[in-house]
């Protein structure tokens, strides 16, 4: 057995939108700065903002062999072969989507992705699974909140922190 070590994961989500968005910020030249909220407009614009990254935080192995990492949408998560333990700050992926109330959208999460390593190791994440409904819609303000998670899989000396873009695409239908 060649000891304990350490794995060090994040995935940050790359999102895609179906349609363009705008952004604005309040002026700060103006003689009266509002500070109210703009209210939506009859366009298609849809907004998807990450809340909260998802992070395995540490992974303890034991070994060079084969072992696997699991953290569910509803924050669970379970380790296998040479994956000892999630570390206690592991957390879920959070989105929210903003849009017009009540459209339906169609979500799409990528089934499998790459995470990297500074010193150039590669592991895969995949089995992504979300807590969104069979149907999703937007409710009456405009907003619909997810989670998601998935398994990272460890083959041999995985040790490093790995990072990796998980592409989000929101559509209306």
């Amino acid at each position: 057995m060649s000891g304990i070590r350490i794995l060090a994961t994040m995935l940050a989500v790359c999102v895609a939108l179906g349609a363009p968005t705008r952004v604005t910020a309040q002026c700060r030249l103006c003689s009266t700065p509002t500070t109210t909220r703009e209210e939506a407009t009859a366009n298609d614009d849809i907004r998807l903002e990450l809340e909260t990254n998802l992070n395995f935080d540490r992974l303890i192995i034991f070994g060079d062999g084969q072992g696997s990492a699991t953290i569910r949408p509803d924050g669970s998560s379970t380790a296998t072969g040479s994956v000892s333990s999630v570390g206690p700050r592991a957390m879920v992926g959070t989105v929210v989507v903003r849009g017009q109330p009540g459209r339906l959208l169609r979500v799409d999460l990528p089934r499998r992705i790459e995470l990297f390593s500074l010193s150039g190791g590669r592991i895969s994440f995949d089995d992504v699974a979300s807590d969104l409904p069979s149907v999703p819609r937007l409710d009456s303000a405009g907003t619909l909140t997810f989670r998601f998670g998935g398994r990272i899989t460890i083959t041999g000396n995985g040790e490093g922190q790995y990072r990796g873009d998980m592409p989000i695409t929101v559509d209306y239908l």
